[in-house]
């Protein structure tokens, strides 16, 4: 089986994206996920760029990693001096990384145009720099920039600046798609005449490609299969412009559909979902919900057809089971489903086997979302829903009454605003009535409801909201529009989704409220976590 190295260049490359950016800590806790699944290289950044980067190289040596290599970037030492007295070959050697990656011009056009030197000096610059670090006692990777594009322009010189990458002790040669605008043909084309150029060197090639053609993942798996070693990339696809290759899809394609491919030691596919969203979160980036194999969608089923046909045999719909990289399936409802999707999302309430019920459930959903509800973010609204509609819902608390206020406190002036809400609740019978402050109505409705509720239930200190959407459902009807507010809540064990629709924003966002409080009670009741009722008379709606 053919070892495919997996280096990883999301705290540098990928950093470069728009929205993105890493702290200290980030880069070095990222570093360590990465050792934990089993990435080959990390390249943690250029030392001489910030005092980040010179920090990261000498924390990351105090941390334990088991299998990366951690590796520094820079370029080939400036024309008109030699390599040992370049600041910036200085700080990659100083950096104490066991790998230094050095990137030089391929382009003929970026010599004589961008980088403003001869072509022979272009030539001194890259051996003279890998001689250099070689002599320090470093390992090097040469990445030879817009090597696409240089070889289509000049075959001859493009081939002799790999060849003095080579000549000069780099252990690789990576082929960089740098304007990300190459085809797969044309990369495993050129790869293989870079691995002729190279043979009598024994030195390898690997490949790194940009996405600017939606074809970064594909690009990389050709070049693979024509002989390349190592890919390139970033996680989720991070990088400049349209990203990098994203080495989630890289990883899982080349480790599980590709036979006689050796990745990450041909383990950690399990963690590959965890380890996306981490970077996600760790960079403060919105998920890609539809991203191949880690997305929140990868595996969601929606169509009643398609359902139907998943719940006799998952792959009928689905490449992978979504278990091998760590995801899950997730069957969606809506005014698109059928009854298997119902069944599908009701059986731990063991309704599946009444189809009148089942078909009533499905005339509510339709119902619902002809008035703009969505129930594919709002399972735990959807849970209820099928309490309520089965006649089994027994509501926690009973809301009497509530009000918001919104008070300017300097005349005149919108400033110091202070938004107050009372609610009137009954508990069992017991009547609470509390009032809150907050900074908008939603967050003084929510501190007052708790208020109320707290005492009869402590397991509501827990909860707390992650995130509060708000959409208008029909635009046409201008400010008198529909109003969709959904909530996504989170205690030590799970996260859910609510939603509530209304012409009224606060009316949405109070019913989209009250159903996560009621689904996390709901939740506490069935783990013994909350008191016995006091009363346990049977509700059907609220």
């Amino acid at each position: 089986m053919k070892k495919i190295e997996i280096y990883d260049t999301t705290l540098r490359d990928g950093a470069q994206g728009e929205g993105v950016s890493f702290s200290l800590q980030d880069k070095l806790s990222i570093t360590q996920r990465l050792d934990e699944i089993g990435v080959d290289f990390v390249e943690g950044g250029y030392p001489l760029s910030n005092e980040k980067d010179a920090e990261y190289f000498r924390r990351v040596q105090e941390l334990n990693l088991r299998h990366t290599k951690v590796c520094a970037f820079g370029m080939t030492r400036r024309k008109g001096m030699t390599a040992a007295e370049d600041p910036g070959m200085k700080a990659l050697v100083d950096s104490g990384a066991p790998v230094v990656t050095i990137v030089g011009k391929t382009h003929d056009f970026h010599v004589t145009d961008v980088l403003r030197v001869t072509l022979e000096e272009n030539l001194a610059m890259i051996a003279d720099s890998i001689s250099y670090v070689v002599s320090e006692g470093r390992e090097v990777i040469y990445d030879a920039e817009h090597f696409f594009d240089g070889w289509k322009a000049n075959p001859e010189y493009a081939a002799e600046t790999i060849r003095a990458a080579a000549k000069a002790g780099a252990r690789l040669v990576v082929m960089c798609d740098t304007n990300g605008g190459s085809l797969p043909e044309e990369i495993a084309e050129y790869a293989q005449k870079a691995i002729a150029a190279l043979a009598e060197f024994n030195v390898p090639v690997g490949i790194h490609t940009h996405n600017d053609g939606d074809l970064a993942v594909a690009n990389s798996l050709a070049a693979v299969d024509a002989g390349a070693v190592q890919v390139q990339g970033t996680i989720n696809g991070f990088g400049e412009r349209c990203g990098n290759a994203d080495l989630i899809s890289v990883i899982a394609n080349l480790g599980l559909k590709k036979k006689g491919y050796d990745v990450i030691g041909g383990e950690g596919f399990d963690h590959l979902t965890e380890l996306s969203r981490y970077v996600y979160d760790t960079a403060n980036v919105n998920r890609r919900t539809s991203q191949p194999f880690v997305g929140q969608s990868a595996f969601a089923h929606k169509g009643g057809m398609h359902v139907h046909a998943i719940n006799r045999a998952a792959s009928s719909y689905e490449h992978i089971d979504p278990q091998i990289v760590g995801n899950e399936r997730r069957v969606l409802v809506s005014e698109l489903s059928g009854r298997s999707n119902i069944m599908a999302l009701t059986t731990k309430h063991n309704l599946q086997d009444d189809r009148e019920l089942m078909d009533k459930i499905l005339a509510e959903v339709v119902s619902k979302e002809n008035q703009g509800y969505q129930y594919e973010a709002a399972e735990a609204s959807f849970d209820l829903l099928v309490k309520r509609v089965a006649g089994v819902f027994q509501p926690h608390f009973e809301i009497l009454k509530y009000h918001v206020e919104v008070e300017d406190l300097v005349e005149h002036k919108m400033v110091d605003l202070v938004t107050e809400a009372t609610v009137k609740v009954s508990i069992d019978g017991e009547i609470r009535y509390e009032v809150g402050e907050g900074d908008g109505p939603v967050q003084a409705l929510d501190v007052a409801l708790r208020k109320a509720l707290n005492e009869r239930y402590p397991t509501l200190e827990s909860m707390h909201l992650v995130d509060y959407k708000v959409r208008v459902v029909n635009q046409e009807a201008g400010t008198a529009a529909r109003i969709r507010v959904t909530i996504e809540s989170a205690d030590e064990d799970s996260v859910w989704g609510t939603i509530g629709v209304s012409e009224n924003i606060i009316q949405a966002s109070w019913n989209a409220l009250v159903d996560a409080i009621e689904y996390k009670l709901y939740k506490d009741e069935q783990r013994g976590k909350l008191p016995a009722r006091v009363s346990a008379e049977s509700t059907a709606t609220k």
